[in-house]
């Protein structure tokens, strides 16, 4: 019996596609992985020069950290639209969108910079100091203020790299400007003695650095297509239109993750510990699966913007295979793990147990949270944020009544965490695998050649 010709076709399409994955994905893994290094460059030089200056680090990063995670939309967005009009030939358009992200990602910046400059001191006050932990709190956080511009900047920039089809660049200057970090921290605040100010220039300086790189390749390649860098205020408000879906979605993560916060800290100071840690553990584990995400984002928008739907499919079945695979993986390891991990993070045996407990809710999530995060890599290349964002919305209204029913019930000790990350956290992942699934199911998504 001799095998159909179909099969080593199909084997050769298979292996091509899982290339373009890795190709994308590796690189992409490393420069996830390079971008907490500057705050964990940051807290290890600051934990030497003070417990006082390291909590208000902790304090203000909480607060920077959130305005950049909610201008995510800038890389994402910027991905799609550019992976898109690449795929389609168009690759002139496609830096033009680049472009206009960059610039939208500069007037955000600018604007978010005099917003803490102004209402700095009041947002950090409302989390309740000491006044000398306030004190250190604003000087990192009035000098970072400088810096996001070229954080939200960077953004966009690798959106748009990475929408070109390369993840190699942003791997480079993310890494880049992590090492560049260190001397800059160790000269500022030891070298100068500027304390918790030199480890706050420090960094701006290298996120200065690094958008200075990315801008000066994607000028070189703009000004060789002969596309204009002048910013055009109507091309400014389209992008920052289409943007509008993915800042909802992204605000309904970020309304799950404080409500979550919130119900930690109203069962008692060990638990918040403990979800602390335990959203640690989470936020390292979904590296390699955001590097799937981000893969899925760059070749899907190139596959439909090039009207090739069975790619997309072929793209869209191997990353769920990917992503439930490597979550499984994960799951594995995690559960080993969860014997030694408490242990490492904190000698308070309370603290341990009931991070123990979160992180078992976490090893039956991995395989869920990697079907989750390549399709929402894969809707976003394929420019469905709208959807995305009603979804987003309705999942996280609807999480809300549980987390809200375990903070009334506040059961103590371990069960009370473990009943807030099913609800939270398993639910919530539950909830939108089944949306994103449906959704992938029809063709509603796919949109050819625009």
């Amino acid at each position: 019996m001799t095998a159909s010709p179909d099969v080593p076709r199909e084997e050769s399409a298979r292996r091509t596609v899982d290339r373009d994955i890795l190709r994308l994905a590796i690189p992409s893994l490393g420069a996830l992985i390079a971008e907490p290094l500057f705050l964990l460059t940051d807290s290890a030089f600051i934990a030497r020069v003070s417990t006082t200056s390291l909590a208000g680090l902790g304090l203000a990063a909480t607060v920077l950290t959130t305005i950049v995670g909610l201008a995510i939309f800038l890389a994402y967005s910027t991905t799609a639209a550019v992976a898109r009009s690449f795929g389609a030939g168009r690759t002139r358009e496609a830096i033009s969108r680049g472009v206009d992200a960059c610039w939208l990602a500069l007037v955000v910046g600018g604007l978010s910079t005099v917003l803490l400059l102004v209402a700095g001191e009041p947002l950090l006050r409302a989390f309740g100091p000491s006044p000398e932990v306030l004190d250190q709190a604003l000087i990192y956080l009035r000098l970072s203020a400088f810096g996001l511009p070229a954080m939200l900047a960077v953004q966009a920039a690798t959106g748009l790299v990475r929408g070109l089809q390369d993840a190699t660049l942003p791997l480079v200057v993310a890494v880049g400007g992590a090492l560049l970090n260190i001397p800059l921290n160790a000269l500022l605040i030891f070298g100068l003695d500027l304390g918790i100010a030199g480890s706050a220039i420090g960094t701006v300086l290298s996120q200065w650095a690094m958008v200075a790189v990315l801008l000066g390749v994607i000028i070189r390649r703009a000004r060789r297509e002969g596309i204009s860098l002048t910013p055009q205020p109507s091309s400014l408000v389209a992008v920052g239109r289409d943007a509008v879906p993915m800042f909802v979605r992204t605000l309904g993560l970020r309304v799950v993750v404080i409500a979550a916060t919130v119900v930690a800290t109203r069962l008692g100071d060990v638990q918040l510990a403990a979800h602390q840690l335990a959203i640690t553990v989470f936020t390292a584990l979904s590296l390699a699966l955001d590097s799937l995400a981000i893969a899925g984002q760059a070749l899907t928008g190139r596959y439909l913007g090039a009207s090739d739907p069975a790619t997309v499919r072929a793209v869209t079945r191997r990353l769920m295979t990917w992503g439930v695979g490597g979550g499984a993986v994960v799951s594995v390891l995690l559960l080993g793990a969860s014997y030694v991990i408490p242990e490492l993070f904190t000698p308070d045996v309370a603290v341990q147990e009931n991070l123990r407990a979160a992180l078992w809710v976490l090893v039956i999530t991995q395989p869920i949270a990697g079907y989750v995060f390549v399709l929402d890599g894969v809707l976003m290349g394929a420019g469905d944020a709208p959807y995305l964002a009603k979804a987003g919305a309705i999942i996280a209204i609807a999480i809300l009544p549980g987390a809200v029913l375990v903070g009334w019930w506040a059961p103590a000790g371990p069960l009370g965490l473990a009943m807030l990350w099913l609800a939270c956290t398993f639910l919530f992942m539950v909830l939108r695998a089944l949306s994103l699934g449906l959704r992938v199911r029809t063709d509603a998504w796919m949109r050819l050649g625009d």
